[in-house]
This record gives C-alpha cells, structure tokens and sequence, in this order.
C-alpha cells in the first residue's frame, strides 16, 4: 500500500510540471499562436527561478524569476510572429535551441550548488490518513494550484467575457477586429501570459522537484507540454488528465526499477516519450476530430486590413 502511495504521489508531482506548462501553451494556442520554444523557455526559466531561490533562499521569488524569464522569451517571440510576421514553427524552434544554449552557459556556475532544505508541506490530519494521506495531502502547494489553475482557465475561456474574446481571436481573427478587438495586442497578452507559465512550470522544476541545477534538466517536458494540447483537443481539465497520464508513465519507470523488473533502463527511460508518440498516433487516426476542435487560425499570421 505505501508503494502505491509514493506512485500516486510522484505522478501529481511530475503531472503538476507538464498541467502548468501545457497549460501556458494551450492559453497561447487558444489565441491562434504555436509557441514551439516550450522547452527553452523553461530552461532559461530553471536557472532563472534556481539562481535566485540560492541567493535569497526564497522559494517564491524563485518562482516569479522563473515567471518573468519565460515572460520576457515570449515577449520577444511574440514581436517576432505577431508584430514582423515570422514563421512561428521556425522562431519557436530558435527559441527552444536559444533556450538551451544560454541556459547551459549561464548555468556552469550553479552547477554544484544546492538550495537549502526544502519546507514540508501537509494539511493537518488529513495527511495521516492510510494511503490517501501520503498520496494527496503531502504535496507542495503548487501541486494543487495546477488543479485550481485548470479549473479557473475553465472558467475564463468559457463563462467569461475576456474569454469568449480570446477564442474569436485564435478562431477568426479578421472577424474580431471588424469587431474593433486588438487582435495583436490580445495574442501577444496570451503569448506573455502562456510563457509567463511554461516559466513557472520551469522554475518548479529546479526549485522543488529536484532542487539542484543540471544542464537539459527539463529533459523533454516541453515537448510532451506541446503535444498535451492537441491530445487534449485545446481543454483544460483534460490538458490536467493528461498531464497526470505521462507524469504515470514517466514515474512508473523508476517505479518499475526499484522493484527489480528485468527489462533494460534505455527502455524504461524511452517509456514517457513512446507513449507520447502512441497517443498523438491514436488521435491522428481521425484528423476531422482535431480539426473541429483545434482553433481555425492557428499558426496562421494575421495581416490587419486583409
């Protein structure tokens, strides 16, 4: 029973770094943008967020560091595609390969540095409850703000006003601004607001789920975050499911080797991203499926007055 505890504890940890990445994507790709520079934003944002938790032992500066790094990556992608048309797969690419580059470079300094002890967390009493105790109520409260985030961005896409907004921006973005709605302005707000997450998701990673930092530590999250979207056909909730899907698979394989299975690590470790091919291959089976739910403009350049 306790192992099953640690599983279901380790699969909302990992799973709650994929919610808020993919989260922050599919913000972006409601309003018509393909940020491919996932993963670069949330290196650069690891040693962000890791630098300054060392300096100043505070966690939550930390964490805005890490917010205000993958703001400003996709502040300067967002002028690139919205504002001077580039392509958006491109740009994002040479934002991911940037990412990892400076991040590598600024980070040979830290390389060997640790961050003070890490505060427990538990909801008194219930955390000393058999089994449910040490797999839900132990948790770093980031963990359950990723359930609140995606039950709030529920909310915004389809009970508000902003909302509604948003989605005729990344669906017809010609009719919003016969409308008089600042296209431009409202997809470089959700590219901002989309990196200023994919940077929180990054900062999490090197501040609370291995607080150290390693160069390519994010190892692919971005990546599994980006295609979290379109398994999730662009909601939230099931953007949260899947994350805590591939979190499973990605825990599993240490789970599975602790246990002593015999099958080869390289397989193990191939098991988070193999099973990301198999969904995206399953969802693809019916391309008509996407289409009815993907936004209409998506990765699509907008030309006002067109």
């Amino acid at each position: 029973m306790n192992e099953i505890a640690l599983l279901i504890a380790a699969t909302l940890n990992a799973g709650t770094v994929l919610a808020i990445a993919g989260l922050g994507l599919l913000v972006n790709e409601r309003a018509g943008i393909v940020n491919l520079g996932a993963e670069g934003m949330m290196l650069v944002a690891a040693i962000a967020g890791f630098a300054t938790a060392v300096h100043t032992g505070s966690d939550v500066l930390g964490f805005i560091a890490g917010m205000g790094a993958g703001a400003l990556m996709a502040a300067a992608f967002g002028v690139l595609v919205i504002w001077l048309n580039t392509n958006q797969y491109a740009t994002g690419l040479a934002l991911s390969l940037f990412g990892a580059g400076f991040s590598a470079f600024v980070g040979i300094s830290y390389t060997q540095q640790r961050i003070g002890e890490r505060p427990r967390f538990a909801f008194p009493g219930l955390a000393d409850i058999p089994l449910v105790g040490p797999a839900l109520f132990r948790h770093h409260p980031l963990v359950y703000g990723a359930v609140a985030l995606a039950i709030g961005l529920t909310w915004f896409l389809y009970r508000s006003r902003a909302g509604l907004v948003l989605r005729a921006v990344g669906e017809s973005p010609e009719s919003a601004h016969a409308l008089g709605y600042p296209v431009r302005r409202i997809r470089l707000a959700a590219v901002v607001a989309g990196g200023a997450l994919c940077g929180l998701a990054g900062a999490y990673i090197s501040v609370i789920y291995t607080p150290l930092w390693v160069e390519g530590m994010v190892a692919g999250k971005g990546w599994i975050a980006l295609a979290l979207t379109t398994f999730a056909t662009w909601r939230p909730l099931r953007v949260l499911l899947g994350a805590y899907l591939f979190g499973g698979v990605t825990m599993l394989q240490f789970h599975l080797q602790g246990e002593g299975v015999q099958i080869a690590s390289q397989w193990l470790s191939m098991l988070p991203y193999l099973s990301t091919i198999v969904v995206l291959v399953l969802i693809s089976r019916n391309p008509n499926w996407i289409k009815v739910n993907m936004p209409a403009s998506l990765g699509k350049p907008f030309f006002p007055g067109n």
